[in-house]
């Protein structure tokens, strides 16, 4: 496992146990949240492990409402245990509990392959985004993503990104500019 990859799992799971460790109101909409940044981690790496967590997070949000107390403290507890162990690098152990917490969420809802293929289809979204903004047409970065134009539109059309890359220059300076240019006076 990449160094890199490593570090934004343990950062997932220990925002994961943050969330979690304190039942509160917000917890659901942080968890989307935490999903939502997961999800561009993922569009970054492609790492399966990465996958796997934010697939995870992403499934506890959808379950979060339905999960029994006994379930939910044996939850925090398999994020804790993950934690432990992949920063001791014992990925036996660690894979040992992200399987329990699998286990919990398809006890409360066997969705999870619906949530993967949600999690996966917004990264080739988010990455399309990206080159887009690199200058490819939205046919070109759809293709290159495996996506339908219309799925990248629909986005794209949501974000404001494309709109960062311009400075705006007054008329004045930039007539300046292009007279200094060509050394008229």
């Amino acid at each position: 496992m990449k160094n890199e990859v490593k570090k934004e799992i343990l950062f997932d799971l220990q925002r994961t146990i943050d969330i979690l460790g304190k039942k509160e109101l917000k917890d659901k909409e942080e968890l989307r949240i935490l999903s939502n940044h997961a999800v561009e981690d993922v569009a970054l790496h492609k790492d399966l492990d990465l996958i796997s967590v934010t697939v995870l997070i992403y499934s506890i949000y959808k379950v979060l409402d339905c999960i029994s107390p006994e379930d939910y403290d044996a939850m925090v507890s398999n994020l804790q245990d993950a934690h432990k162990h992949l920063s001791a690098l014992n990925f036996g152990r660690y894979n040992k509990s992200v399987k329990h917490m699998y286990k919990i969420v398809r006890g409360c809802n066997a969705k999870v392959k619906l949530h993967f293929q949600d999690v996966m289809h917004a990264a080739k979204i988010k990455k399309g985004a990206i080159l887009l903004g690199k200058g490819l047409s939205i046919g070109q970065a759809a293709g290159l993503m495996g996506l339908s134009n219309w799925d990248l539109q629909q986005y794209a059309g949501k974000t404001v990104t494309f709109d960062d890359g311009f400075d705006k220059v007054p008329a004045k300076k930039r007539l300046i500019d292009a007279l200094n240019i060509f050394n008229i006076k």
